[in-house]
């Protein structure tokens, strides 16, 4: 699925998918986080994120300190350095990304820190995880941003 084709399917399914994840929220069922373990597993089996990295494009995952010093040790800056070069603090008190699309993001979708990545992009999209119950709201938003949550919020509508 091309990005312009995703963008329009989440943007159409956006309300449904929103009262969704609302139902699951109020009434998530005692097996949720293998539910979505189990779709997580199927969809990422035929998904190749290369071909997308809308994630990378459009989005900014949080740094924590660890991950500060890992990617700013990949680059050959200090943690500070690091810092006032690529990130900011948002309104929650965390460290994000100054720009979009991720200054890592090669025009091949691979990224130039992979290995020394942050968490938050290791864990991408946060689709089979435990206590999934937790971060619906997260998930939903994600849908917007992953072609993969969206199929997989799919598969969920249709099993629940």
């Amino acid at each position: 699925m091309n990005l312009v084709e995703f963008n329009n399917r989440a943007q159409s399914l956006k309300k449904e998918n929103q009262t969704f994840f609302k139902k699951l929220k109020l009434r998530p069922p005692k097996n949720l986080d293998a539910l979505f373990k189990a779709e997580h597993n199927s969809v990422f089996e035929k998904t190749d994120c290369l071909s997308c990295a809308n994630c990378c494009k459009t989005t900014s995952p949080i740094f924590y300190q660890r991950d500060i010093e890992r990617a700013a040790k990949a680059v050959g800056l200090k943690p500070g350095e690091f810092i006032q070069s690529y990130l900011f603090m948002d309104e929650e008190g965390d460290f994000v990304l100054q720009q979009a699309p991720c200054p890592f993001l090669g025009p091949d979708n691979y990224c130039s820190i992979y290995e020394d990545r942050p968490v938050a992009c290791r864990e991408y999209p946060h689709t089979n995880r435990k206590n999934m119950h937790q971060i619906l709201d997260l998930t939903f938003r994600n849908t917007l941003v992953c072609p993969a949550v969206l199929q997989i919020t799919g598969k969920l509508k249709d099993l629940l």
